[in-house]
């Protein structure tokens, strides 16, 4: 009984007090340039501030809970300032526009992921070193937590010795390097800090322009973020092709060998497992109480047709076992599939 106990007061603990991320990793990861991706990232940031004060919530209540998801690429002092600017930018923003008074509402922690985009099928071992520089630029941004992608992930799921080098390459930075000692290492560097200056120049504008439209949800209706990353992502590729943007092992410094797959072992997934992973499904669905499950499900279907927080009713339909693609099809039901307006 006190081990339900502890169970029940930590989830609704983590209910009340996680961390909320706000996310500009996939972004990026579409295309996007770095100061889109800040400028986006922070927006959404700025939606959700709007939203929970246009249902009365008090700022101080909630913004220290906020916290950002950034994508890391190869531009060392681009990435640097990225981090820095974003700092500052979500700093004003909330203590001028949402007149925050709590010091850690001003905070933005951050997340950060090395660049899954950017890691080559060519010459997969050159990946350790781009996580490497990727993830040291993190650091140095001021990140709070990092995940390093495996070499191999272009390929296929890590193996357990590429998943051990991304982990050590984090903790030969953090114990080895010094670069974690000190708060904002490369502060006064003028090109820091010019770069920082310019990337949240940028940031703003686009911010300015969001603000004009109607802000992020009008802008996503009208396909305006979907189409500056999708013409960013095309003038990159052509900057590739072009050979004006190199990529070792891609269009430099290649081998005779297009795909490196015999530099490094792939990991080979036992057809097996899928089999023994739709079996134990299928028992679990078995075991449920079909008549409870269709309950919840018929409350969330409810609470989607009219326009209900669905936050509710999807928990009480997960904790009686409903699963995540049933959930899905609840909401693909009621609010059809989304296609990007001018891309469908």
């Amino acid at each position: 009984k006190l081990s339900c106990d502890i169970i029940e007061f930590c989830a609704e603990h983590a209910r009340k007090f996680n961390p909320i991320s706000i996310s500009g990793y996939h972004i990026r990861e579409a295309g996007s340039t770095a100061a889109q991706e800040l400028a986006f990232t922070v927006y959404n940031g700025i939606t959700y501030v709007e939203e929970c004060l246009r249902r009365g919530m008090d700022v101080d209540s909630f913004a220290p809970r906020l916290s950002f998801f950034w994508d890391v690429h190869s531009d060392f002092f681009e990435e640097i300032a990225k981090f820095r600017a974003a700092r500052r930018l979500w700093a004003n923003i909330v203590k001028t526009r949402f007149g925050a008074k709590n010091p850690h509402s001003l905070r933005l922690r951050a997340h950060a992921q090395t660049a899954g985009v950017s890691l080559t099928a060519q010459q997969p071992l050159n990946n350790v070193a781009r996580v490497a520089i990727q993830a040291l630029a993190a650091v140095l941004g001021g990140t709070q937590s990092l995940h390093t992608n495996s070499m191999d992930e272009t390929l296929a799921l890590p193996t357990e010795a590429a998943v051990k080098v991304a982990l050590r390459t984090q903790q030969i930075i953090a114990e080895e390097t010094g670069v974690a000692n000190t708060i904002d290492p490369l502060a006064g560097s003028y090109f820091v800090e010019y770069m920082t200056d310019a990337i949240e120049k940028e940031a703003i504008n686009y911010i300015n322009h969001l603000d004009a439209m109607g802000g992020m949800l009008k802008a996503i209706e009208d396909g305006f973020p979907q189409k500056e990353i999708a013409e960013a992502a095309y003038a990159f590729l052509r900057r590739v092709e072009n050979e004006e943007q190199i990529i070792v092992g891609v269009n430099a410094y290649t081998d005779d060998d297009e795909i490196g797959i015999g530099e490094i072992d792939i990991l080979e997934i036992d057809k097996s497992v899928e089999a023994e992973q739709v079996r134990r499904t299928l028992e679990f669905k078995n075991e449920r109480d079909s008549l409870e499950v269709q309950t919840r499900l018929d409350a969330l279907k409810k609470a989607c047709e009219e326009n209900l927080n669905t936050m509710k009713p999807m928990i009480e339909a997960v904790d009686m076992g409903v699963t995540l693609g049933e959930v899905c099809d609840v909401f693909r039901e009621v609010y059809g599939v989304y296609t990007d307006p001018g891309f469908s």
